[in-house]
């Protein structure tokens, strides 16, 4: 069995080499990805019993962990890449998160704006609120809602300066004098009692699959809110399977690449962390609109890359320049079979 084992490491390992070197045409890249996502399932299934017993033990590992663990890393693997690079790939309010596909033909523009809009629909906003954000990428929400609500006051918390000062000049250009942004690290910001202020609603969008400790967390939200006050929190999970990402064979390159120190939540997983904030409503998306998302991202990359390849190169050398190219290229696709899987209702 041992030897198995080996020989599965260095088959797989020298099947990535060669698609990494850009020498492995998509749809047989797309082939092995199912294989994994399959391979994921199998070893997360069980009877009844057994899976419930594991989703408690994982519910009590996160209670004994950090807030986040690896965030530096994680923040390196995504942003190592300069701004420039994703504003040729993601739409023009770089929402670098799940876009919404109503009708199916979005543009990607629309799709963006039709998820933005459903946000503000599920958290009840209403102009003059005091509104934050936890995590707030490039400002897709947080310059969205300062617009669309100009008598509300928002504020976002990002943990890149480089995001910050691209946020505020974004609202400055736009006028938007109604918005602020604090540089900020969720992983212990609040840890000491630091406040940001108390509001109507807090906000967060796919920040949540990067923290580990969700009591602790909420405990922390929980002090920022008015008596009133909503959170609402857009999360990516699977229906029912609840895992850590981390790097333990050569089969885990999405985690050693772009997600070491990520979590995958299950569906149900922040029910069993209601001490401090209780759940009042609870929806789904079907993950077909993800799917069509990260697809529209890599076209973008695809048709912009006489653009987008010098970027890359530049941030990782010429010497690893088709690697990295290949790795952004595989990222879209893995994530895309991921959340396409089962017709869009595994993840």
């Amino acid at each position: 069995m041992a030897w198995t084992s080996r020989t599965y490491e260095a088959c797989f390992g020298a099947a990535v080499r060669a698609m990494e070197r850009g020498w492995v045409p998509d749809a047989v890249v797309r082939t092995g990805i199912r294989s994994l996502l399959r391979g994921r399932l199998e070893s997360c299934a069980g009877d009844a019993e057994s899976e419930q017993a594991n989703l408690m033990e994982f519910v009590r590992e996160l209670r004994s962990m950090p807030v986040a663990v690896k965030t530096e890393k994680a923040n390196e693997q995504h942003y190592e890449v300069p701004t420039e690079y994703f504003l040729h790939c993601l739409g023009p309010h770089l929402k670098y998160s799940c876009c919404l596909y109503p009708r199916g033909n979005e543009t990607l523009q629309e799709a963006e704006e039709a998820m933005l809009e459903l946000y503000c629909e599920r958290a009840q906003l209403a102009d003059g609120q005091d509104v934050l954000e936890l995590g707030c990428g490039w400002g897709s929400l947080c310059l969205f809602l300062a617009a669309k609500y100009p008598n509300s006051r928002v504020t976002a918390i990002s943990n890149s300066k480089t995001q910050k000062e691209f946020i505020d000049a974004k609202a400055k250009e736009r006028d938007l004098p109604n918005l602020r942004v604090l540089t900020q690290d969720m992983a212990v910001y609040g840890e000491s009692g630091e406040s940001p202020g108390l509001f109507d609603c807090i906000m967060s969008v796919e920040m949540f699959e990067h923290m580990k400790n969700y009591g602790e967390l909420l405990r922390r939200v929980s002090q920022w809110m008015k008596p009133a006050g909503l959170l609402f929190i857009h999360i990516f999970t699977h229906r029912k399977y609840a895992y850590h990402y981390v790097v333990e064979n050569e089969d885990d390159w999405m985690t050693k690449h772009f997600f070491e120190g990520g979590t995958m939540p299950s569906d149900d997983l922040l029910l069993y962390f209601q001490e401090d904030i209780q759940i009042l409503d609870h929806w789904r998306v079907n993950g077909k609109h993800y799917s069509k998302t990260l697809e529209a991202w890599l076209a973008e990359m695809d048709k912009k890359k006489e653009k987008c390849f010098p970027i890359i190169s530049q941030t990782y050398g010429k010497e690893q320049e088709t690697v990295w190219w290949t790795r952004w290229r595989v990222f879209y696709m893995a994530c895309s079979e991921l959340f396409k899987y089962n017709d869009g209702e595994e993840w």
